[in-house]
């Protein structure tokens, strides 16, 4: 198996140690960095409704808290990865 493979296997495995925090560092919304800075940056303001998750909070209703997380983390790494293995290919 290459390198590269076992890594991404190892983080994989790793996946669940996310729900043992309570919030993900630079997750935060605009209230929360309003409270942490003092202030809202203005692109923060201007560009804030232009994108919604489609995990948002990690969950799916119809899931669970608990699966979402793992399949959000999953299609995740899958997207990291078929990214970087397309990258390969084009560039050989």
């Amino acid at each position: 198996m290459r390198r590269e493979f076992k890594l991404i296997l190892i983080f994989l495995l790793l996946l669940p140690l996310g729900l043992l925090w309570e919030g993900a560092w630079g997750e935060w919304g605009g209230e929360e960095l309003r409270r942490m800075l003092g202030f809202l940056p203005q692109g923060i303001k201007k560009f804030s409704g232009l994108w919604r998750a489609p995990f948002s909070g990690y969950s799916l209703p119809f899931l669970g808290e608990v699966p979402s997380y793992l399949l959000a983390g999953i299609l995740g790494a899958g997207a990291v990865f078929l990214f970087f293995y397309l990258l390969d290919r084009v560039r050989r």
